[in-house]
């Protein structure tokens, strides 16, 4: 049975159940004594006209600078995760937080160089838990140990990683342990982050900071003034970590989004009120008149966006997650969803001195979650022009090809063997359980039916999303080429081919259900992806090639480490903390919502020989 994220709100026919409406009936009849003001006079940040939302207390957007990244390089780096207090507004306290590389909030920018290996000593400082009393006990792999020794796990995000050091969600470091991960580079110049990854926990470590951006360099892609390609460097390479956040009247960052889900219980859907770029709540930053290159991540727990200037000015994308496209493609707009990273150039000498534009979004929000009362959060930033030239160059006519240098992108492969069905959903759970699950194939991570490609071959994914939702879906280890995607009649699939228990596989094909045509892939989408947003409703078709271990130099299937969760296989089991019951092999693939991540909508996979 499918069920709609907005639990202890609507019922499963979409009304809100008699007791959760005189339930919010009697919460706004009490705060409607509360004299109409700021909304930091409201007991829990509860606005008396939304009552089934928190709300941040009033911020004045554009107080502070935009924040630039500390950039950190070399073949060897130290990045430890500590516990620290953060500033994100200068309207609010201090708020206890988790940085990495002696940040008080995120990490420093890592920059590496291709084909030449980057070794990154990791460990784990963490003295206190800024989120602990949310952690929910009831989600697979979590123990009340969370709270006090927060479990961590390092991953590259779009790296090609061998397994032991990929950030495996269940090859976690408690406080006072640490390892050395080696990143190969053998993959091309492009934008990739790296952040927290630990079973169960993931949401909560990196809203706390634990994310950083890490970019990789060729001989092209310098990142440095005069590079090959003519692009903007330096103070005019922006890398820009996008989140939304809620904070509580104290100041403090709280995952919580609405008043009837308990504290410590875990939440599918937790979009933020406000914008918050490199750890600043809707800053300001001073521009030249000039091009600059903006390297963006939505770096958020839930929230996908549709990004745009509010003058609606022209910009170019010059690449996706895997790297540059043939050529800038103009477009006022770019959607991306948590986990995406996109590659801009914006030309902000267009505009004269004095002038100021912000960053804005308007994704709508999920029907389902709308009804709670929340809304979209409507800007990230704001660029103000000065009156100094910037950088002169123009946009580049090309970036592959010719003199370029950079091979141009080869057509999209089609698949040799293997067209594989996989299927996003929600599922209603019982009493006891945090609900809905959130899950791929109708599976629970624990499953050992999992997806096991062959390496050198090229398959097709057809990604069908039977919920009400866009989920982005991210696979380890691999990058791909989106064909497109079709709507889908989701009731007519699932009356022909019903869901069974949870726990049995659920894939059938949804081609005999779609409702029109192919749509392509947008122009931000049309490079090499390692995440991609899987639309309400609709199949979204993908096409992956699986590398060899001799492309990769490294065995993608070699098993290592000893996981430090059991393995609960019996229905309804979640796991719990023990001791360590398996060696680990392979991969992961899974929503990057965080919140949906952590329960339960990721699965292992294996590239056997």
């Amino acid at each position: 049975m499918l069920f709609s994220p907005c639990r202890g709100l609507l019922g499963m026919d979409g009304r809100i159940p008699r007791r959760s409406f005189v339930r919010g009936l009697a919460l706004t009849a009490g705060l409607g004594a509360v004299g109409v003001g700021s909304a930091s006079a409201y007991p829990f940040g509860i606005d008396p006209l939304r009552p089934f939302v928190f709300s941040s207390p009033p911020l004045q957007p554009f107080r502070e600078q935009l924040p630039p990244l500390p950039m950190v390089g070399g073949s060897a780096v130290e990045v430890h995760a500590s516990s620290t207090t953060h500033v994100f507004h200068p309207d609010l306290p201090a708020s206890p937080a988790l940085g990495y590389g002696g940040m008080d909030y995120l990490g420093p920018t890592i920059e590496a160089h291709v084909g030449e290996r980057t070794s990154l000593t990791y460990r784990n400082d963490i003295a206190s838990n800024p989120l602990a009393a949310d952690v929910d006990t009831r989600i697979h792999g979590v123990s009340e140990q969370d709270r006090t020794q927060v479990p961590t796990s390092l991953h590259l995000h779009g790296g090609r990683t061998p397994p032991e050091f990929d950030g495996h969600p269940e090859d976690t470091m408690r406080p006072g342990q640490g390892m050395v991960h080696e990143f190969p580079n053998r993959q091309e110049a492009c934008a990739l982050w790296y952040h927290d990854h630990a079973m169960g926990v993931t949401r909560l470590n990196i809203y706390a900071g634990l994310a950083g951006m890490y970019l990789l360099r060729d001989e092209y892609d310098t990142g440095a003034s005069g590079n090959p390609l003519g692009l903007p460097s330096g103070e005019f390479e922006l890398p820009l970590v996008l989140q939304d956040k809620n904070f509580t009247d104290d100041g403090r960052q709280s995952v919580r989004s609405n008043p009837l889900n308990p504290q410590g219980s875990w939440e599918a859907a937790t979009p933020g009120d406000v914008g918050v770029v490199n750890g600043k709540v809707w800053p300001e930053m001073s521009v030249a008149r000039g091009l600059y290159r903006l390297r963006m991540v939505n770096a958020a727990s839930f929230s996908v966006w549709n990004l745009f200037f509010e003058n609606r000015m022209r910009f170019w994308v010059i690449g996706a997650e895997g790297g540059l496209l043939d050529a800038p493609v103009a477009t006022d707009h770019v959607r991306l969803g948590p986990g995406e990273r996109v590659d801009l150039l914006v030309d902000f000498g267009t505009l004269a001195p004095g002038t100021t534009v912000e960053l804005r979004n308007d994704e709508p929000i999920p029907a389902q979650v709308a009804q709670r009362g929340v809304q979209i959060m409507p800007r990230f930033c704001r660029f103000r022009v000065g009156t100094a030239a910037g950088f002169t160059g123009g946009v580049p006519e090309t970036l592959r090809g010719g003199s370029r240098g950079l091979a141009v992108l080869p057509p999209v492969a089609r698949p040799s063997v293997v067209v594989r069905n996989v299927s996003v959903m929600q599922l209603a759970q019982g009493l006891g359980q945090p609900s809905p699950l959130m899950s791929l194939n109708n599976l629970r991570y624990t499953t050992d039916d999992i997806e096991m490609p062959r390496q050198g071959t090229v398959e097709q994914w057809n990604i069908v999303n039977v919920t009400p939702e866009p989920h982005p879906i991210h696979l380890h280890l691999v990058s791909f080429r989106v064909i497109g995607r079709q709507a889908i009649d989701t009731n007519a699939l699932m009356q022909a081919v019903p869901v069974p228990a949870v726990g049995v596989r659920w894939t059938p094909s949804a081609d005999p259900f779609v409702l029109g045509p192919n749509l392509a892939p947008q122009v931000w989408e049309s490079g090499f992806k390692d995440t991609v947003i899987a639309d309400a409703n609709s199949i979204t078709r993908i096409i992956v090639r699986f590398p060899t271990a001799d492309e990769l130099g490294f065995d993608p299937d070699a098993t290592f480490g000893m996981s430090a969760h059991t393995m609960d296989h019996s229905e309804g089991g979640h796991g719990t903390m023990g001791q360590a019951s398996h060696p680990l092999q392979g991969y992961v693939w899974h929503c990057h919502m965080l919140d949906h991540e952590d329960h339960d909508m990721m699965l292992r996979y294996r590239l056997v020989p």
